[in-house]
């Protein structure tokens, strides 16, 4: 029920957003006429020009451009605030895209049109998703709509993750009327602000005397025999019995479910990105890999000659990291240590106060002179251009960790490898080598979860700030 009324949220928000995007494409051809605001329009004037055909084109780019920054993701439509802070920066992008095309096939459009545009988009796109809500909310209040009241077995970490959801998620209709749990010290109280109505044997009696039309069974993954009675204790009531299993703490990023021979099979791996999301990012690392290259070429050729000159050894340094899913690869750098940097790693190893790995250190004595300024400036990056060209890397992710780092990893950390790994990322531009190892890894995962070309975009915008800073590289 939830999906299906996320669906339909997003398709009614997709077709007014190309709706509103033509009106206010129509709005500023107006206003541009009715002002008579930059260059005067004469008989020869930019308005021969204006072809119906450019409503189709706005169309194609904005849906382009909204389906890449990811405007319609479930996560991003729910709260009005992400909803506007998501469908601003994707409409300035669609903009100057605009602008692109027309300059190369309408050279004649108006430039103060554009503006219009721009504004009046804006202001459609924004009252409407306020309006939106505020529409809907009166509607509800004034002709309530058939809820489906929803009973909770279990009152543990699952159970509270489930009650929060359906509270943020009321407007689908699902209304949680309370939890059973078997803690003697939970009942009769109330549970994350909903009262805890009796122990699991009083399941039939709590559902027929409090009409619940959907429960809710999130147990832990012992509780096996426990679910099955309560499923067998249900069988003859016309409720529905949904199960949410306790496998959190083992999925990586998110679970699916498929079928198969009629059972059902809980994927614990599925990938973080889509189809769609992994060939645009694909795209987007060939793209700007291989401009980014080309540019750094004169610069990879200088350090290379300085290396070669300051100390003896390789120009290059290859290092065996883990990628996407663990896969091991060789991580290219220019070589900034001495020759022997790696047989000397047992002496150098440090940790904080709280007995955590330190990765990296200011005054790491394996750091020759020229290895001193590269990495300071990031410059000894540049090689991991060829890992992203070789689909070994990204440009953005979390960064590839040495296999001997895993022995330090708690379980949830291995999440942090559900994407291409990068030769920058969230960590980096928030911090950098300051943290010790682990500590970063909540950043990789808040990129993960909340990935869009977008933020792709804004943490290497970001990247070039902190290595103009050199803030914790060393």
């Amino acid at each position: 029920m939830l999906k299906r009324s996320g669906l339909n949220f997003t398709l009614i928000l997709l077709l007014c957003d190309l709706l509103l995007t033509s009106a206010a494409l129509y709005l500023a051809r107006q206003l541009r006429v009715a002002l008579d605001l930059g260059v005067p329009i004469g008989p020869q004037g930019s308005w021969l020009h204006f072809e119906p055909i450019l409503y189709p084109i706005v169309s194609t780019i904005w849906l382009i451009i909204f389906a890449l920054m990811s405007v319609y993701s479930s996560r991003r439509t729910l709260r009005i605030v992400d909803d506007l802070q998501t469908v601003a920066p994707a409409i300035v992008l669609a903009t100057l895209v605009f602008t692109g095309v027309a300059y190369f096939f309408f050279r004649d459009l108006s430039r103060v049109l554009f503006v219009y545009f721009f504004f009046l988009d804006l202001l459609f796109l924004s009252l409407w998703r306020v309006l939106l809500r505020l529409v809907w909310r009166v509607w509800r209040g004034a002709w309530p709509r058939p809820t489906r009241r929803v009973l909770i077995v279990g009152a543990g970490q699952v159970g509270s993750q489930v009650g929060q959801a359906l509270q943020q998620h009321a407007w689908t209709g699902l209304e949680l009327v309370g939890y059973l749990d078997d803690d003697p010290a939970k009942k009769g109280r109330r549970h994350a602000g909903w009262p805890v109505l009796g122990m699991l044997n009083d399941v039939t009696r709590v559902v027929q005397t409090r009409d619940i039309q959907e429960v809710i069974i999130a147990l832990p993954l012992q509780a096996h025999r426990r679910v099955r009675e309560l499923v067998a204790a249900l069988r003859r009531i016309p409720v529905n019995i949904r199960i949410i299993p306790d496998y959190f703490d083992l999925a990586y990023i998110k679970a699916g479910v498929e079928e198969f021979g009629g059972m059902p099979l809980v994927s614990l791996r599925e990938p973080a990105l889509d189809e769609f999301q992994r060939l645009v990012k694909r795209m987007f690392d060939l793209a700007v890999g291989s401009l980014s290259l080309l540019l750094a070429a004169p610069f990879i050729l200088f350090i290379a000659i300085l290396i070669r000159f300051d100390s003896p050894g390789p120009i290059f340094f290859k290092q065996e990291r883990l990628g996407e899913n663990g896969r091991r690869f060789f991580m290219r750098k220019f070589r900034s240590m001495v020759q022997d940097a790696e047989s000397r790693h047992a002496e150098i190893i440090r940790r904080d106060k709280d007995g955590e790995l330190i990765h990296k250190w200011y005054d790491d004595p394996r750091v020759t002179r020229v290895g001193r300024v590269i990495r300071r400036t990031s410059l000894d990056e540049l090689p991991q251009l060829f890992n992203v060209l070789r689909g070994e890397m990204s440009l953005v992710g979390p960064r590839p960790e040495m296999p001997w780092v895993l022995d330090e990893y708690e379980p949830w950390q291995y999440r942090r490898f559900a994407v291409p790994q990068g030769i920058t990322g969230w960590w980096q531009v928030n911090g950098r080598s300051d943290k010790p190892m682990h500590s970063h890894t909540e950043e990789d995962l808040y990129y993960i979860k909340n990935y869009s070309l977008a933020l792709d975009m804004l943490i290497l915008w970001k990247t070039v700030g902190a290595v103009l800073k050199r803030k914790g590289a060393y």
